[in-house]
């Protein structure tokens, strides 16, 4: 086997989990909690899922998350939302793949952001092979710190999701391969 061969079949995907918000205002800091629980988790382990993946954190900056998410295999982004009628703490997981058109915009708490970035990120061909996005209801978006009740119930199941998604993310090859399927939320939270 030529060695380039051996590289490309050792080779790890990239994965890259963002969590996006503000923590200063209550619910809209969801994807920050997320995130900071699944680093607490992946430092307990030495191998499984969240070993070889980078956590960050975004106040959804287009440009920004471009640039978190430019060469990734998978993506996961944790965001907080707004549903009319809503129900706090519902989770809604959208897929997209690379190469497949974007569904409809969804209503993220911030003016502009994620829908923005992946439309740019299209646009300069620097989308993951895989985009996963998990958003939060929120109840909440005042001003200050701390979860309301039913969002902060939401987010160990959200992490160990989150968890089971990079679990079963495909390999390297697989992921580059780029199929093109669109997923809409299932609405469940756990």
């Amino acid at each position: 086997m030529a060695l380039m061969e051996w590289m490309i079949m050792n080779a790890r995907a990239r994965t890259v989990v963002v969590g996006v918000g503000n923590e200063f205002r209550r619910d809209d800091g969801v994807g920050w909690a997320v995130v900071a629980l699944l680093r607490e988790r992946a430092q307990h382990r030495a191998d499984g899922p969240g070993s070889e993946v980078e956590f960050t954190v975004s106040d959804g900056d287009p440009a920004r998350l471009i640039d978190m998410w430019r060469g990734a295999d998978l993506c996961v982004v944790v965001d907080a939302a707004h549903a009319h009628p809503g129900r706090p703490g519902r989770v809604h997981r959208l897929e997209l793949r690379k190469g497949t058109p974007a569904p409809a915009a969804s209503a993220s708490t911030h003016g502009m952001g994620l829908g923005e970035a992946v439309e740019l990120s299209r646009a300069l061909d620097s989308l993951p092979a895989r985009l996963v996005v998990f958003a939060v209801e929120g109840e909440d978006t005042s001003l200050g710190t701390g979860l309301s009740t039913s969002v902060r119930n939401a987010v160990t199941p959200l992490a160990e999701r989150v968890e089971r998604e990079i679990g079963a993310a495909p390999s390297l090859d697989t992921a580059r391969e780029g199929s093109s399927t669109a997923g809409v939320s299932d609405g469940r939270s756990g």
